[in-house]
């Protein structure tokens, strides 16, 4: 009796009619019509030697008559009444109990989220409704008979899935039982309704707004060797993906990030041997799976995690939209559920507030120690949606609120960070991409640094959240679930708020005398100008604790299959000489890697550099394989014009081959997302 089983159940359509029902109401109204008939003409009208009795009435005859039409009329009206009940009883469960037993499971008071135990009671007492509803209902209907088995064997499958500590739930099943009024109505009713429709709620259709993006054309390293751009450790887009492959729609190419995908799971790689460099790059450059004749160009690295005992203390204010359009289960009560999640992973002087925007923005918590959890708590339940969105006016009162606890706190090591909680646009105030990004520009100097947490789909606004983000040198991150939430706030808590490097650049000067051409995968919102990689006036992405970050090339080798014909007019090759000593002194080299970052409280960036060489060709990790198939896996999404036949099914293997040690279940999970979006996909 898990949620899974449960939710099989709520996830499939109701059958229809019963139609040898309606065929057998329909026969027996027809034989009862030619009985009377028959019984009617055997009624003697008189012979040749005695008059026809036309000149008496005869009025109880004709009562009687009249008394079997009525009888028999009503059975057969009956009949029909039952089967158009039948249908009317297919729409109800959508309505009031339905939505009051599934509010129950999801709002059950105390709770942060539907225990298993729960769940097992109240399917355990709707299995017991359906056994009853059978029993009652079984009849001698082949269809009845067939649905009966049906039922029954699903029935065994949740009995037999069912937490063994059901029974030690708050209340027991007499609890469940109070909580599950509608569900309870659906398993009485199952010989009409064995499959009801899923539970309506608010949703906006249509609405999420992505930057329109081009993939990165390929380019040819005579005409233009250097490539420069800022790291991403975002993952929102990966979060967007799975939601709507999950919902049975492919995403739109424009949804799909392929560096965020990548960047969305966890990857081994070495650390710098001392801290005062927060990471070091590890290079290795593979075949391509999809191109033969190319190689890739794997980049990975990863920042240096800073012990529990070391953290500095934290002052969060968490900006929240309670606008009407957040009245949906993945959105405000999801949100609530996180933010408790979050609570548990904070230190007791750590501090919390909360600011709330729905077409004006307040206060609703001044910022609180953690060891007032339940003041924390209060506030946040008292949370409700209602009214439009005056985002910009929010963000204003939260930096306000949070540069003057900065201000105000004991020691100068605490980190400071608004959290801004929302499913979708800004529509009231300062509301313009610009104005938002000059905002935030502006708040960022005072060392209050801006991370976005977007909930929900149908009004997600998601080129603001990046926008948001990247200047508010934060992250985005797109919860779906509970288990993203957790993810995000519990086991990345430390990536996410304490960042160890900021204004992180990467630039890659590839050798024209080994490479003829090259293509970045991803990255395409996060392209920097050649001289803004020196610049440091320039802003780009932070590293946070922990975290990993992975940039992939594909490359041409001199001599390779090129897709950019050479130029007609090009200058002469280099004299003979000139490219003696290029061989000898860069002939194994295929790029030079620079990368810039600068520690979190310094503005003078510093320098690390590796040359990119034969020798990293290597045997991959098994990190490099993964992150190769999911980079496949993002570009098959949007459109594949490199791909060359690669598949969803090639991804799937690869990804199998490569899922290694998967403590939380999150490469399986990707696995899993392949094999809907091959099927959607029709493959």
């Amino acid at each position: 009796m898990d949620e899974r089983k449960l939710k099989y159940m709520l996830d499939h359509r109701a059958a229809g009619p019963d139609e040898n029902d309606r065929k057998a109401a329909l026969n027996l109204a027809l034989a009862e019509f030619d009985a009377v008939q028959a019984e009617r003409n055997n009624i003697s009208q008189g012979n040749g030697l005695w008059a026809r009795l036309t000149g008496r009435s005869n009025p109880q005859e004709r009562r009687q008559t009249m008394n079997k039409k009525f009888l028999y009329g009503g059975m057969a009206t009956a009949m029909v009444v039952v089967m158009a009940a039948g249908v009317s009883m297919q729409m109800l469960p959508q309505h009031g109990g339905e939505m009051a037993a599934v509010s129950g499971l999801v709002e059950a008071p105390g709770s942060e989220e539907v225990s298993m135990a729960y769940q097992g009671a109240v399917v355990e007492y709707n299995v017991n409704q359906v056994e009853r509803g059978l029993k009652q209902a079984d009849s001698a209907s082949p269809a009845k008979r067939e649905t009966r088995q049906r039922v029954e064997s699903e029935a065994d499958m949740m009995v037999a899935g069912a937490p063994p500590m059901a029974a030690q739930t708050r209340g027991g099943p007499a609890e469940a039982k109070r909580m599950a009024p509608g569900v309870a109505y659906m398993a009485e009713s199952s010989m009409i309704m064995p499959y009801p429709e899923p539970m309506p709620h608010y949703q906006e259709q249509g609405r999420d707004k992505f930057e329109e993006v081009k993939d990165n054309p390929v380019k040819t390293v005579s005409a233009e060797p250097v490539s420069t751009f800022s790291i991403d450790v975002d993952t929102a887009s990966y979060s967007v993906v799975r939601k709507q492959i999950n919902n049975g729609v492919l995403p739109p190419a424009d949804a799909v990030r392929i560096e965020e995908m990548v960047n969305y799971f966890d990857y081994d790689y070495a650390l710098p041997a001392d801290k005062a460099q927060p990471f070091q790059p590890n290079v290795t450059v593979v075949p391509s799976p999809w191109a033969e004749g190319r190689k890739l160009v794997h980049i990975g690295i990863k920042g240096f995690d800073i012990p529990a005992t070391e953290k500095p203390r934290s002052n969060l204010v968490f900006l929240i939209d309670v606008s009407g359009s957040m009245n949906a289960q993945d959105k405000l009560p999801l949100l609530k559920s996180s933010m408790k999640m979050l609570l548990d992973t904070m230190g007791p002087e750590d501090t919390v507030g909360i600011v709330t925007y729905a077409g004006h923005a307040g206060t609703v918590l001044e910022p609180t120690k953690v060891s007032d959890k339940a003041k924390i708590i209060t506030a946040i339940e008292n949370l409700n949606p209602g009214g439009g969105t005056a985002g910009a006016a929010g963000i204003e009162e939260a930096y306000r609120l949070a540069e003057q606890h900065k201000g105000a706190a004991d020691d100068s090591g605490s980190v400071s960070r608004v959290i801004l909680a929302t499913d979708g646009d800004f529509n009231v105030g300062a509301s313009s991409t610009d104005d938002l990004k000059k905002l935030i520009e502006q708040k960022r100097k005072s060392g209050v640094f801006l991370s976005v947490l977007g909930f929900g789909l149908g009004n997600l606004n998601d080129h603001m959240m990046q926008t948001l983000a990247q200047n508010g040198n934060g992250t985005a991150a797109y919860i779906d679930n509970l288990n993203e939430a957790r993810k995000v706030l519990v086991e990345e808590s430390s990536s996410t708020l304490f960042t160890i490097a900021k204004d992180v650049k990467i630039q890659v000067e590839f050798n024209p005398a080994t490479v003829a051409e090259y293509r970045l995968i991803g990255y395409e919102t996060r392209a920097l100008n050649r001289e803004d990689f020196n610049n440091d006036a320039v802003d780009a992405g932070d590293i946070g604790a922990g975290h990993t970050v992975t940039a992939i090339y594909e490359i041409t080798p001199v001599g390779g299959p090129v897709m950019v014909d050479p130029s007609r007019y090009a200058a002469a090759p280099a004299a003979p000489a000139e490219t003696a000593k290029a061989d000898t002194e860069f002939g194994s080299e295929y790029a030079f890697l620079k990368m810039r970052y600068k520690l979190p409280n310094e503005d003078v960036s510093k320098l690390i550099t590796t040359p990119i060489t034969t020798a990293d060709e290597k045997e991959p990790s098994q990190d490099v394989q993964w992150a190769v198939a999911v980079a496949g896996f993002g570009q098959i999404l949007k459109g594949g014009d490199y791909m060359n036949g690669f598949t969803y099914e090639d991804v799937i293997k690869r990804a199998v081959n490569a899922k290694g040690t998967d403590e939380f279940g999150y490469r399986a999970e990707f696995i899993n997302i392949v094999r809907l979006a091959k099927t959607l996909a029709g493959e």
